[in-house]
Order: C-alpha cells, then sequence, then structure tokens
C-alpha cells in the first residue's frame, strides 16, 4: 500500500501589542531570517484554537482580538527546508503583554513597527503578509481573500 502525500495545514499570527508594534521571532531553521510566530494545525483543533496555542507554546503571550487575515499558499518552495505542500492561515491578534519567552524553536525576537518589519531579512511568506497587512484596504487580502487563489491560479476553476 502507498502513502499518500497530504497539505499541511499551518497558522501564523501578525501580533500586536497595546502600543501597535508587531512581533517577530528569528526560527532557528530559518539561518537569521525574522518570521511570525506560528505552527502546525493539529488534528481535531480548529484553525483559530491553533493559533492561540502555538502563540503560546513558542513565546509565551496570551492573545485575544483573534481575527483571520489571509490565506497563503506554498508548493513545494525552496524558502523551506522540506519538500513540502503548506496551506497557511493567517491571523491577526494582540496581546496586553510584551513579555515573550522563548521556546527552544527561536533565537531571537523584537517588537517593532510594521514598516520597521519590512526593512529586516523577513522570511518570504511574513513579508508578503506585513505587506499587504501595510495596504490596508487596498490589499488583495481584504479585497479578495481566498478568491485571489483562484483568479491567479492556472489550474483552478474561474470564479465569475
Amino acid at each position: 500500500m502507498t502513502s499518500k502525500n497530504f497539505p499541511e495545514p499551518t497558522v501564523g499570527a501578525l501580533v500586536f501589542s497595546s502600543n501597535n508594534d508587531v512581533l517577530l521571532v528569528q526560527p532557528a531553521i530559518l539561518n537569521g531570517l525574522w518570521a511570525i510566530p506560528g505552527g502546525h494545525v493539529e488534528c481535531g483543533e480548529t484553525i483559530t484554537r491553533a493559533v492561540i496555542r502555538e502563540v503560546k507554546e513558542e513565546t509565551g503571550l496570551d492573545i485575544f482580538d483573534v481575527r483571520f487575515i489571509a490565506f497563503q499558499e506554498c508548493i513545494f518552495d525552496a524558502a523551506f527546508s522540506e519538500k513540502k505542500h503548506y496551506l497557511f492561515f493567517d491571523f491577526f491578534c494582540r496581546t496586553n503583554s510584551s513579555d515573550v519567552v522563548l521556546n527552544g524553536e527561536h533565537t531571537g525576537f523584537q517588537w517593532v513597527t510594521v514598516t520597521e518589519a519590512l526593512d529586516l531579512p523577513l522570511h518570504e511568506y511574513s513579508k508578503q503578509l506585513l505587506c499587504e497587512y501595510q495596504k490596508g484596504s487596498d490589499s488583495v487580502f481584504s479585497r479578495l481573500l481566498l478568491f485571489d487563489y483562484y483568479r491567479n491560479s492556472p489550474d483552478s476553476p474561474r470564479i465569475k
């Protein structure tokens, strides 16, 4: 019997402090690049519960005002160490604390403005999310959200 590979659902969080700085972490596996906290969705877990859990596990922070903001897809991208198909469900959220306690997955963290974040060496998918977030209502994420994938994918059905 052959095993099948399936896409892996993951979550990411734009965590904002009370003064509107965003949290970036430096995952050990990304060789110095900065990214947003996040990780895999566990079987039986909603994506909202997954992002709350992942942020807590990776940073020690409790988050609130958790809102889904974007979907991104990564198919066998060289930006990752393993050849996989990832589905990224990205969220906006807030925290009342700036006291980050990292687990062993990250080598550093920083609170920065979105503009400052975009001047840092960012992981490609975190950078795309922050760029679109900065655009506000002009973002393809806010205008098209999931439908943008279908419009731009050559092998997907067209939505009229």
